[in-house]
């Protein structure tokens, strides 16, 4: 397997804080410079009780209690793709505690897919204007004295990345768990050909590289985890570990999406999500809604 040329720095081992949330089986991180007080907030979570069409915040209040307990300083809040099964909390977070909000370049074909399938109008922006930074394959940013970059892995939505941190990767749905797998491909969008070549830059970097997943869902019975190796990956993950072939991958994944029912979140979630995790606009009596759209998804 190739080496990866991306700028990888394993001398540098950031402190990472990782929160579950138990309802959507999501793990968001606060990610701290070893050196300073800077951080980054990934994959935050925003609560929704749909039947009752209630936002809450309970989620991201904690992490932002532990940013301010710990006197850290939020520089970046990342979101690693356009999630279908929870809502972001990115933009809450941003205005109690400031940061610069970023996503894959290619949130512009998820916004295009999406605006089609919800039927917005044109005040909405198709552009990814709603986020401060739009990143591309190998973009390299700052957390305090800690250097980041950005890796482009599509596969299961366009606009997924992995970003790396130090010693420390944050896999959102590219990966998950080794007896978890990999994340469907079959969103509009998605493709398991494309998933499995992200997956092979993912298992090129160096074995001990920490990856943090974003969801986990305790596999027959185990205890929730969220943190592995490259290493661990590429000997044990049962989708693409061992030697796994481009083919044999995607014979299997095709065969298991067809198998899978819709996300219970995926309707608000992309609604919100592809907004930069904000509600769409008020109408003129100031009320909020969400579509549905029937047979479309």
């Amino acid at each position: 397997m190739p080496r990866s040329n991306y700028p990888v720095d394993m001398d540098t081992k950031p402190d990472v804080k990782a929160f579950f949330d138990a309802a959507t089986n999501t793990i968001s991180y606060v990610v701290k410079d070893p050196t300073s007080n800077a951080c980054a907030i990934v994959d935050s979570v925003m609560d929704i009780d749909y039947a009752a069409g209630r936002i809450t915040y309970d989620h991201a209040d904690e992490m932002i209690a532990y940013v301010e307990a710990n006197r850290l300083v939020l520089e970046w809040l990342i979101e690693t793709h356009v999630h279908a099964d929870h809502l972001s909390g990115a933009p809450y977070i941003q205005q109690r505690l400031g940061g610069k909000l970023g996503i894959g370049g290619k949130i512009t074909v998820v916004q295009e897919t999406f605006g089609k399938v919800f039927n917005e109008g044109t005040e909405f922006q198709r552009d990814g204007s709603q986020f401060d930074r739009l990143f591309q394959d190998g973009d390299t940013y700052r957390i305090g004295n800690m250097t980041a970059f950005a890796m482009s892995t599509p596969g299961h939505t366009p606009a997924c990345m992995v970003h790396v941190m130090g010693n420390a990767a944050f896999a959102g749905d590219t990966l998950f768990m080794p007896d978890g797998g990999s994340a469907r491909a079959d969103f509009p969008g998605g493709d398991a050909a494309e998933l499995y070549d992200s997956i092979q830059k993912v298992l090129a970097l160096p074995d001990d590289l920490r990856l943090f997943m974003c969801h986990d869902y305790g596999p027959n019975g185990r205890d929730i985890q969220w943190e592995t190796t490259v290493g661990d990956e590429k000997a044990h993950n049962i989708h693409v570990g061992g030697g796994k072939t481009r083919e044999e991958f995607v014979k299997f994944r095709t065969e298991r999406d067809a198998q899978l029912d819709m996300p219970k979140l995926i309707i608000p979630s992309l609604q919100v999500n592809m907004r930069a995790g904000r509600l769409p606009p008020a109408d003129e009596t100031g009320k909020t809604f969400l579509k549905v759209p029937v047979n479309t998804l």
